[in-house]
């Protein structure tokens, strides 16, 4: 967690920013990230030419040539301001855009890169900025970009916003990806799932990934990650690299337009928080994905692509509008009877309506499934989760101490009091037993089970309520006569005090 003077840098920095013109937090995060990705490739050559020295060979693959040291960052920054602002603006960045010589998918991205600096101040105070983070921690590194990244939340521009952390981190703990996956968001934005995924591989599997072949699976092949936003996907890269993968697969694509059909079948899991309450025309939308099922609705669209994505015996952890748990129309019917008959629908995780606030209050919902494509369904597990650990308001104001946040705390569950403020820890607990006690749960408690039978009778609906038993309390209400005779008392009692009142004014 970023915190003290370099949060005070960040925060400082963000308002020269804004007083320089550039409000925009998308292309705030866009220029420090370039900046840090130049630092990066002078600490690349750094290492090459440290090599060299040390075997007496000469630098392998070099980044820069000899006409081009002066475009390096441990150069450049030891120029005047001004001098500084025309080398970067003038040389650095042409020759950014022309970098072909690694085959990253960074470098790739970078290609569209539009330097916005008009300022030697600015750029001066970005580059010390930048110049004062350790490069080689990878923890400040992210912890970095996610405070970056949690700015474009609270300046609430450009109609975009992120999944909440600490949601994406209950989906990927219960999901608990495996070193030998193929993680794929086929809207993946700033790629914070892949993010969170590629944290619990290190965190739970650090061993497996000490063996070659599997850290190679990691760096190379296990994240994937499809944006048609090309701002979205140059942050998304760099967000993987400051977490330490190397060369994910972050690809442009509009995952609705294309057919998917070179890449069916190819994933393990799938996690994502797709847009939706869209509407497509049928000339816009992948006709693979039309014969799955005939809707112009985009959440209903992503949910037959990621059925079309994932291989048999793949799994998906993505979020939906609560409408399609139990929208009317025939789209949404046939696409429930596919999740619960054609695969196994392993639960659906209510989310109380504040979540994606300030910039949303749609009621939204997990739905959890394995792509079997021979049914599996026996029991679906709901939860209702009615508290996340911030307040539903606009404010979303943490209700616990950073230690009780999230479905991870600190000396174990929550006391009763704050399960009542966060409800994740139960969720990811509850989660783990679904297939145990869970199933004893009655109806009436927060968590519980319903057959695949009882679902196909209720024509697949998939809300939680349609299911939940509601018991209501009795309550004893007193006689209307003993009620009329007490508000006599107090009408006498209020007479005589006047009276009496009356008596000492003379």
């Amino acid at each position: 967690m970023i915190t003290g003077e370099l949060k005070s840098k960040i925060d400082r920095l963000w308002d020269a920013f804004w007083s320089g013109g550039i409000s925009n937090p998308l292309e705030v995060i866009e220029q420090i990230t370039y900046l840090m990705f130049i630092r990066r490739l002078d600490i690349l050559e750094q290492a090459k030419e440290n090599r060299a020295n040390r075997t007496g060979r000469p630098v392998e693959n070099p980044i820069y040539s000899d006409d081009t040291q002066v475009l390096r960052w441990s150069v450049f920054i030891n120029e005047s301001p001004e001098n500084m602002l025309t080398r970067v603006r003038d040389g650095v960045f042409p020759w950014l855009r022309a970098l072909g010589g690694e085959e990253s998918t960074y470098a790739h991205h970078m290609k569209d890169a539009r330097f916005t600096i008009t300022t030697s101040n600015l750029l001066t105070k970005a580059v010390d900025m930048i110049n004062g983070i350790d490069m080689g921690d990878k923890d400040t590194k992210g912890d970095l970009y996610e405070y970056m990244l949690s700015k474009i939340a609270t300046a609430g521009q450009n109609g975009q916003f992120r999944t909440p952390r600490h949601i994406i981190q209950l989906m990927v703990e219960m999901m608990a990806p495996q070193p030998g996956d193929e993680i794929c968001d086929p809207a993946c934005g700033t790629a914070g799932f892949l993010v969170a995924s590629a944290e619990y591989v290190e965190r739970t599997h650090r061993e497996a990934l000490f063996e070659p072949t599997r850290r190679q699976h990691f760096n190379e092949e296990m994240f994937h990650g499809f944006d048609f936003d090309r701002t979205m996907l140059r942050i998304g890269s760099m967000n993987m690299l400051l977490h330490s993968v190397e060369n994910p697969d972050i690809r442009y694509r509009d995952s609705l337009a294309e057919n998917a059909s070179a890449e069916a079948d190819q994933y393990s899991l799938i996690l994502a928080n797709p847009p939706f309450a869209g509407s497509l025309d049928y000339d816009a939308t992948a006709a693979d994905l039309q014969k799955v099922v005939k809707t112009k609705k985009t959440e209903l669209l992503f949910l037959a692509l990621f059925l079309r994505l994932l291989k048999p015996g793949g799994r998906a952890a993505v979020i939906v509008p609560e409408g399609v748990l139990f929208g009317s129309s025939k789209a949404h019917k046939e696409l429930r009877k596919l999740l619960v008959d054609g695969h196994k629908l392993d639960a659906v995780v209510k989310l109380p309506a504040g979540v994606f606030k300030p910039y949303a209050g749609v009621s939204t919902a997990i739905l959890f499934f394995t792509k079997t494509n021979s049914g599996g369904t026996d029991n679906v597990w709901f939860y209702e989760v009615t508290a996340d650990g911030w307040s539903l308001d606009d404010k979303r104001a943490p209700l616990l101490g950073e230690d009780k946040l999230g479905p991870l705390v600190s000396n174990g569950a929550l006391s009763e009091d704050e399960h009542a403020k966060n409800n994740l820890p139960d969720v990811l607990a509850r989660w783990r037993r679904r297939n145990g006690s869970e199933q004893e749960r009655v109806r009436t408690e927060q968590s519980f089970c319903v057959s695949k039978a009882e679902i196909a009778a209720q024509g697949y609906d998939l809300s939680l309520n349609r299911y939940k038993e509601i018991v209501h309390e009795e309550v004893k209400h007193r006689p209307p006569n003993e009620i009329m005779d007490e508000l006599d008392r107090i009408e006498k009692e209020i007479r005589q005090g006047m009276n009496e009142l009356r008596e000492m004014l003379g």
